[in-house]
């Protein structure tokens, strides 16, 4: 419970960490926690001697695929995250981590053929009521959070058609997006656009520790799944949006005007429904409720 609870929190405190890594940009942030995750998780696999999963990944022409999707998916969903917070949108970045249990149940439907009982698919219609009460607040449809939620979504189903373990995992996403990181890099320094080693090694040293930051927390995350009932971790998730929220809301003064509120209350209400009747329906000795197609690893 104790690791479940690390996890999310960190998670939920990356709103205030990653304005820290500015002058960067978004790009060369994502690009510096891809290259220093390769770093870090290969220290620990080193340390604890599991070498041979990554060479059973590599080796295997269809997990490498699917994980190769899986690398595509969360880097956008890290550039889109970094995006949101660091332009002001944290609010926005919330409601992205609110609405994905809701995302990734919809997708278990297209894609697994999964059947919904009848009070998931009130969930899932409530929350496309939000949605609409948002696109009219905003103006427009809230993009950070669909963009969010849609790609943590579906990096959730390519983890669930492959299931690895999460340092080896992790490793090999890292590592098929790496060559591009290395070539953002290379193109922002050239360009004298690029910060590490031009903003002071303080700023170094922090751009280094995003890859502490991606590791730590997942790994926690994996600790917690494997001890503690899936419903409890599927419970313990909503704590990183709500700190998110509180975050943008009492920290960086984000706008909540009343229908935007509404809205977040509407979606609230739709996790309310679909988190009783998993509860409800995990308790009657059925089928594990739907969180588990919910992957860790913002």
């Amino acid at each position: 419970m104790l690791s479940g609870l690390a996890a999310y929190s960190l998670w939920g405190l990356f709103p205030l960490y990653f304005p820290l890594l500015e002058p960067a940009g978004g790009l060369e942030i994502v690009a510096h926690r891809v290259l220093w995750s390769l770093v870090f998780v290969g220290l620990l696999l080193t340390v604890r001697r599991h070498w041979s999963q990554v060479r059973a990944l590599v080796t295997d022409g269809r997990r490498l695929l699917v994980l190769a999707g899986a690398a595509l998916l969360i880097a956008v969903n890290w550039l889109v995250f970094v995006y949101g917070v660091n332009s002001g949108q944290v609010v926005e970045t919330s409601l992205g981590y609110f609405i994905n249990p809701l995302v990734s149940v919809l997708l278990g439907v297209v894609i697994f053929s999964e059947r919904l009982r009848p009070l998931q698919w009130v969930a899932v219609g409530i929350a496309a009521v939000a949605v609409a009460v948002l696109t009219i607040d905003y103006g427009h449809p809230p993009w950070i959070a669909l963009a969010l939620a849609a790609s943590f979504g579906l990096y959730g189903v390519m983890k669930k058609v492959v299931r690895v373990e999460a340092a080896p995992g992790l490793f090999v996403e890292t590592a098929l997006v790496a060559v591009p990181a290395v070539i953002v890099l290379a193109v922002l320094h050239s360009g004298g656009d690029g910060t590490l080693g031009n903003a002071g090694t303080g700023h170094a040293l922090l751009l280094v520790s995003s890859g502490v930051a991606t590791a730590v927390p997942l790994l926690l995350f994996a600790a917690a799944a494997r001890r503690i009932p899936l419903s409890t971790v599927g419970l313990l998730q909503y704590l990183t949006p709500l700190m998110q929220l509180a975050i943008g809301v009492f920290v960086y003064d984000e706008p909540m005007p009343p229908a935007r509120l509404a809205g977040f209350v509407i979606v609230w209400v739709a996790l309310a429904v679909f988190t009783a009747d998993s509860l409800r329906h995990a308790r009657a000795g059925g089928r594990r409720p739907a969180a588990e197609s919910i992957p860790a690893g913002l």
